[in-house]
């Protein structure tokens, strides 16, 4: 009986033995598995972060076209009007018209974008521009040359159109702001690269150094080419045309998780108005915008002042003119006028970066406030200077400390804040249009202010020209301050929902932030 019950014992022992060996085992295989869960959904973070990266820097490469003609129309415009003998009207009609004609373009992009896409809009765009440029590169007179800039001018109304749309649509929440400033950075980019062509090129005969510098302006565009083989097409677009399965394909490449892209789908369904499959009876997009409800209206009233302050503020004038400006202050030599500029260009394009990493971590309002009060005190305090210091050493220093003050300030805020917040506020079924309709309010204030410029100082002095951008700056402050809500870390379906009642905007922030913060615990 003892015997037998050592026996049971032992037996029941080793059977003890096993039962842990295979609970051990199991939970090893389970810690295996975990790990391997994790390394894959890393790996997957990291690719998915890499591919909307990369599309959204070749859906921006439209907007280097913007910069480029900007920057190096400022240079190129002293030759131009030294070899074809231009009057100082003309030269501002050339400068400014690229501007008025490019809100063709924005007008066309919007509906364009709806019918084919955003993807073969920036196609077009990029088309349209080549040839434009093209025509400027070999244009034998002031006629020929306005012919080119008017298309160049649709093409980039095109592009600088439907290039945050489609960010803002392909892009995660988390981090919708710093890709959709993009378009802005690569503006700079260009800017800056059109002041260097400049000063590269200005040692070439009178007749030929604003032609190179022009036809530089065609690479850019060449690139975009190779873009539509990488970049999909924009997931909330699909789910306008019904193509339901295509739209989450995209979702799947661009957002981390499967959980999110089917919480993503279902809302971008619900704001596309087709539940079950079947789209609602909408009235016509502009009949709607002309005709807009009350919070459709505070949506058109952001997004259309707020691209208007964008430019008339100066920043336009700053840029095209600043050897004028620079001139005024006392710089003589058309060498050191472009030198100038070149510091002008890095400072605008360095400080865009700065936008780039706090747009998503501090939000959008503190950067507005930050770039429209810096760029207030910048334009009184250049205005003040040339109006009493006159000319000489000191006035150069303040003038050039100014001028890239001014843009560094542009460049934190104003400048990428703008195109985000009009590419976010809008409901879906409207984006691409009201989009376009601000960015038509943003390029014709933009010729407004480059078409009128050198008339206007003249007129009233460049230092008091500067004294009322300043003025128009600090009415942006209250501007932003009243009209303008935060958008950090909304969905673009929760964004609109801001809109819908004035009264429980602030309740409504103060729910979606709690909301963003239990999902983020858990």
């Amino acid at each position: 009986m003892g015997l037998v019950g050592v026996q049971e014992n032992g037996n029941g022992s080793l059977g003890n033995k096993n039962k842990y060996k295979r609970m051990d085992s199991e939970v090893s295989d389970d810690f295996n598995d975990d790990i391997s869960h994790y390394h894959h959904q890393l790996e997957r973070k990291k690719s998915t972060r890499k591919y909307v990266l990369a599309c959204a820097i070749f859906a921006s490469l439209n907007n280097v076209l913007l910069g480029y003609d900007v920057g190096v129309m400022s240079g190129a415009i002293i030759f131009i009007q030294e070899d074809l003998k231009i009057t100082e009207v003309q030269e501002e009609v050339l400068v400014g018209i690229l501007s008025i004609t490019s809100l063709l373009g924005s007008l066309g992009g919007g509906r364009t974008s709806d019918i084919i896409g955003r993807k073969w809009t920036m196609a077009f765009a990029a088309v349209i521009f080549q040839i434009g440029a093209a025509i400027m590169t070999v244009a034998p007179s002031f006629k020929v040359l306005m012919i080119g800039r008017v298309l160049a001018g649709v093409g980039i109304g095109f592009g600088v159109m439907i290039a945050p749309v489609y960010i803002a649509e392909i892009s995660p929440t988390v981090n919708r702001g710093s890709l959709t400033s993009f378009p802005e950075i690569f503006i700079n980019l260009g800017i800056l690269l059109g002041y260097v062509s400049n000063y590269a090129f200005s040692g070439l005969s009178v007749h030929t150094n604003w032609r190179v510098m022009l036809a530089v302006g065609i690479l850019p565009s060449v690139f975009i080419g190779f873009a539509l083989f990488v970049i999909p097409e924009s997931p909330r677009w699909l789910v306008m045309k019904n193509r339901i399965e295509d739209a989450r394909s995209v979702l799947l490449k661009t957002n981390e998780n499967e959980i999110e892209v089917d919480e993503r789908l279902a809302e971008i369904v619900a704001a596309a108005g087709m539940s079950n499959g079947e789209k609602n009876e909408e009235k016509a997009v502009w009949r709607e915008l002309l005709s807009p409800s009350p919070s459709l209206g505070r949506m058109l009233i952001t997004g259309f002042g707020i691209q208007c302050f964008q430019q008339i503020t100066g920043i336009d004038a700053t840029v095209y003119y600043s050897p004028e400006i620079f001139k005024d202050a006392g710089i003589e030599s058309n060498s050191k006028l472009l030198a100038a500029t070149v510091a002008v260009g890095v400072t605008k394009t360095a400080f865009i970066l700065f936008a780039t990493f706090l747009v998503d971590r501090v939000g959008r309002k503190p950067l507005l406030y930050v770039s429209t009060i810096g760029m207030t005190v910048c334009l009184f305090t250049l205005s003040l200077s040339l109006a009493v210091l006159g000319s000489g050493q000191l006035v150069i220093a303040l003038s050039v400390l100014c001028v890239c003050g001014n843009v560094a300030f542009f460049s934190v805020g104003i400048g990428p804040i703008c195109w985000i917040v009009t590419s976010e506020i809008f409901p879906l079924r409207l984006r691409a249009q009201a989009s376009a309709l601000g960015a038509v309010g943003n390029r014709v204030c933009s010729g407004f202010v480059a078409m009128s410029f050198l008339s206007l100082s003249r007129t009233i002095t460049v230092a008091g020209t500067f004294f009322l951008f300043s003025l128009l700056s600090a009415l942006s402050v209250f501007f932003v301050y009243t009209l303008v809500p935060e958008t950090k870390g909304k969905s673009l379906e929760q964004i609109e929902l801001l809109f819908q009642n004035q009264s429980e905007l602030k309740v409504s922030e103060v729910e979606m932030g709690d909301s963003e913060h239990l999902v983020q615990k858990a």
